[in-house]
């Protein structure tokens, strides 16, 4: 008894001590504004492709709200607007890589 306790003791005196050199900051992420509302668009044209890609992964799937941070409402917009876009050809339904190799 007298020797595992004398064992336990020499450990707890050769742990390394922890110090904490610099304070931890919380994380706060900042909130995505949707970039729709701030410009103040009421329609979101199937006809401007270049800003339909900045939505669209490169696969050539549509970004969900939490990664563009657009509203619900413009979400709703900007996703039939993909969707004419690709109808019309305008867009890829996948990305080429993903049409090629299957």
């Amino acid at each position: 008894m007298t020797e595992d306790r004398i064992n336990n003791e020499e450990r707890d005196e050769e742990a390394p001590v922890r110090r904490s050199g610099s304070r931890r900051r919380s994380y706060r992420p900042r909130s995505k504004v949707c970039a729709f509302c701030v410009d103040h668009v009421k329609h979101i044209d199937y006809k401007d492709v270049e800003t339909l890609r900045r939505y669209l992964t490169d696969r050539g799937k549509i970004k969900p709200r939490r990664q563009t941070g657009t509203c619900a409402k413009h979400q709703r917009k900007l996703a039939v607007a993909i969707k004419r876009a690709r109808h019309l050809a305008l867009l890829p339904f996948a990305a080429e890589h993903v049409r090629r190799y299957g």
